[in-house]
């Protein structure tokens, strides 16, 4: 059984209300092979710290072997912390990427942007190596894994690639998160209050 996580989609840049707060969903959803079993979404914030505690929150009580994350990051730079949500589930944790992650320009956009950049960054190194596999005759993909081995990974992304090469679980989640994300996209908040 896994669970794919991904996020919805959000306006980068949103103009209107200075320093605004932006929202978007995370969508968990859970697989038996390729049985839908559960999905769950939550409001996360644009460039945030709360997808960790988000996806942590909506895995209580699910039953589960593995989670494949569709990415380090979700909603912008709202790193997950990948190590934490290890040792409090005591489950692997895949991170699926579809192409080379640019790591250079993701660290220095975190430099640039994010005065708490080194707690983000510090949530990048803890993914470990990054491997490269190829599944079928597709595009190589790319992956860290955390809390088990390479084997175990590309076993449970061959499996799981039933459309393509994207895991079939973090393809139901996007296609989920995508489709409820325009109802958090218009809670934008000031920083400052109203």
């Amino acid at each position: 059984v896994a669970v794919g996580v991904q996020d919805g989609s959000f306006e980068a840049f949103q103009r209107g209300v200075a320093n605004a707060i932006q929202y978007t969903s995370l969508c968990l959803t859970r697989l038996s092979g390729h049985v839908i079993q559960d999905a769950r979404v939550a409001c996360i914030t644009v460039d945030g710290l709360d997808a960790t505690d988000a996806l942590l929150n909506n895995l209580v009580d699910w039953d589960y072997d593995v989670i494949i994350l569709g990415g380090a990051t979700f909603a912008g730079f709202n790193v997950v912390d990948v190590e934490n949500v290890y040792k409090t589930t005591g489950r692997p944790v895949i991170v699926f990427s579809p192409k080379m992650p640019d790591v250079d320009a993701t660290l220095n956009a975190l430099r640039k942007h994010f005065p708490d950049w080194r707690q983000r960054w510090s949530r990048y190194e803890a993914l470990g190596v990054l491997h490269q596999f190829t599944i079928r005759d597709y595009p190589p993909i790319y992956y860290e894994v955390v809390g088990e081995s390479t084997g175990f990974a590309e076993k449970v992304l061959t499996e799981q690639a039933i459309n393509g090469r994207t895991p079939e679980a973090v393809r139901v989640a996007d296609l989920i998160a995508k489709g409820v994300s325009s109802v958090f996209q218009g809670r934008v908040e000031s920083r400052y209050g109203s």
